[in-house]
């Protein structure tokens, strides 16, 4: 038997004796251990996820803001400010990077860029140009793994570290620490590992199906479902290999600014 389980059997059979202050005390003991025992299934290995309760409104992580900040980790800005952080991931360039740029700089909009090593190698001049207009380009990993299933910093610090030295060799430039675990799927213990790197970790408040290439979303229903989950801090991801993302950025930024929102950096995050 649970240990929340065990208190609620003990009111149920020793009700009449209890005094209220006992109560209240074993009330506040079941929902602390129930959230011991859901924040510990969550940080065990687990993929990244979001609940949006109201529409239009800042959504619900499946590890709270103020606990992710504990580990230099975060999934929203301030819900207070009409800020937007734009985000793109990459694991490899597709063709329409340069139509996101030219947006971006049309609307003077900066951007982070998450990038794989193999991006790194493929596509640098993409890479300069992402420095070179102010962009910040940040770790997305060199190999692309399952970052839950890394049991040491070691193993961390390999993922890492040859995306840094690469973009090194391309700028000539230190890569700003902001790292984002693939597909979302993170632990605790690599949270902390991150953390220890001097690593801050983000994830993401607003996303959406856009990385199957072969099946691209409707441009129209697209910005629907964007715009309708907008929201105060938000940090956006979408991916720079989506054609749909490419003709869209355009209206999306214009309708955002139209909607009083501003661009925030990611770097902002950083301590």
């Amino acid at each position: 038997m649970k240990r929340w389980e065990k208190i609620l059997h003990f009111l149920e059979v020793h009700w009449q004796s209890v005094t209220l202050s006992a109560v209240c005390v074993c009330l506040s003991m079941v929902a602390l251990a129930a959230l011991d025992n859901q924040t510990s299934e969550v940080f065990s290995g687990s993929d990244w996820g979001l609940n949006f309760v109201i529409q239009g409104a800042a959504p619900q992580g499946n590890v709270g803001a103020e606990k992710l900040k504990e580990f230099d980790a975060y999934y929203i800005g301030n819900t207070d400010e009409k800020t937007i952080y734009l985000t793109f991931d990459a694991g490899y360039e597709n063709g329409y990077t340069k139509t996101i740029l030219d947006v971006l700089k049309k609307h003077e909009v900066k951007a982070t860029f998450f990038l794989v090593e193999h991006y790194m190698k493929t596509a640098p001049e993409l890479v300069l140009r992402m420095a070179d207009e102010g962009h910040i380009v940040a770790n997305h990993t060199a190999s692309h793994p399952d970052m839950s299933t890394l049991t040491s910093a070691e193993a961390l610090r390999a993922e890492l570290t040859p995306v840094e030295v690469k973009y090194r060799e391309i700028t000539g430039r230190d890569m700003i620490k902001l790292y984002r675990p693939p597909q979302g799927k993170f632990s605790e213990l690599n949270l902390r590992h991150a953390q220890q790197l001097g690593y801050t970790t983000v994830f993401w408040s607003l996303a959406y199906v856009d990385w199957n290439t072969a099946k691209q979303p409707d441009p129209k229903s697209a910005i629907q479902k964007l715009n309708a989950r907008i929201h105060n801090g938000a940090i956006v991801l979408l991916h720079s290999t989506s054609a749909t993302n490419a003709a869209i950025l355009d209206e999306l930024i214009r309708g955002w600014k139209d909607m009083g929102y501003t661009f925030g950096s990611l770097e902002d995050f950083v301590k």
